[in-house]
């Protein structure tokens, strides 16, 4: 059976859900093998996490030539990992980065490339949603190694057994591929709340909000929920792009999606549509929002959202 190539999604080691999401789709085309940029030493703790979604073997790439560089490094390394193995595909969790590393890598090994893709089945074919999740289409890599960038939340984790054999792999990065480097980053503040792709629980808000997220931000506290926002939010310089949600900024699908103030465009839809439970809060009754939504409350989300977290916090007292 070929292997399968999964880049590993962390933070400093701790691997995060599109991994194990991308481990689950690998299984319908051969063996899983992770593929892991990181410090060695955390090699170990990251296979022991892996290999229970079925991870045979885990390839540790040490990123002390990577870390510090744009993406030209990374897709180097893993062309010369590809031409090892020659896998069966490559996936990668679909984030700006992995876009254009999955870009380079696919010209470097002269294949075929797919991205964004919201399943992939058996054999390799898999389904993108395009105009605004309007319609789906179905493509297939005909030209060389499949190289497909997947969307977050986009297949439910499943365990498997695996071995997770360790294995270092030194990549030689050309002096080329260092041209372009960070030179200085600021880090973001953390929040404390969940990751928007991973939550369980989102609570988004829009233009209604008129600038004010203190509502939003004080419910999805009581729930332990993330926060998302409308592109128009966005736009309008109230939050930043790593928290929109929509066809221009992350797709989730959490058990519950909380939109409130906003009008639910086909843009924002793209983007949280598959959510197993919808509610919507805004103050005009004719909403497009109320079309898709499971529960909706016809109000003033800075009225309501606070009785709201009022009521969940007493009930937690």
């Amino acid at each position: 059976m070929s292997e399968v190539l999964v880049v590993v999604d962390h933070a400093d080691g701790e691997v995060k859900k599109p991994t194990y999401e991308l481990l689950t789709i690998a299984r319908r085309l051969g063996e899983p093998s992770a593929v892991f940029f990181g410090s060695p030493e955390q090699g170990d703790t990251v296979a022991e996490k892996v290999k229970k979604y079925g991870a045979a073997k885990v390839y540790v790439v040490d990123d002390a030539q990577i870390k510090g560089y744009l993406v030209a490094p990374k897709a180097e390394a893993l062309q010369q990992l590809a031409e090892k193995t020659s896998p069966a595909a490559v996936l990668l969790p679909s984030t700006f980065e992995n876009k254009e590393v999955a870009g380079r890598l696919a010209i470097k090994l002269g294949s075929g490339l797919i991205t964004d893709a919201v399943d992939v089945a058996e054999g390799g074919v898999t389904t993108q949603s395009v105009f605004a999740g309007n319609y789906t289409v179905q493509a297939k890599v005909t030209t060389g190694t499949p190289i497909i960038t997947v969307k977050p939340n986009s297949a439910a984790p499943e365990e498997a057994d695996g071995a997770g054999a360790v294995e270092a792999f030194a990549a030689t990065i050309s002096d080329v591929a260092k041209t372009a480097q960070v030179v200085a980053t600021q880090p973001r503040q953390s929040t404390g709340r969940p990751e928007l792709t991973e939550a369980a629980i989102v609570v988004s808000g829009g233009r209604g909000t008129g600038g004010n997220f203190e509502p939003v931000e004080g419910f999805a506290d009581s729930l332990g929920a993330a926060v998302g926002a409308s592109r128009a939010a966005v736009d309008s310089g109230w939050m930043p792009h790593a928290f929109q949600v929509g066809q221009t900024g992350k797709t989730v699908s959490p058990q519950l999606y909380v939109a409130n103030g906003i009008s639910g465009a086909i843009q924002h839809r793209a983007g949280m549509q598959t959510s197993k439970t919808i509610v919507a809060v805004n103050k005009d009754p004719e909403a497009p929002i109320f079309e898709l939504v499971d529960f909706g409350v016809v109000g003033d989300l800075h009225t309501v959202l606070p009785a709201a977290t009022q009521k969940i916090t007493e009930r937690k007292g």
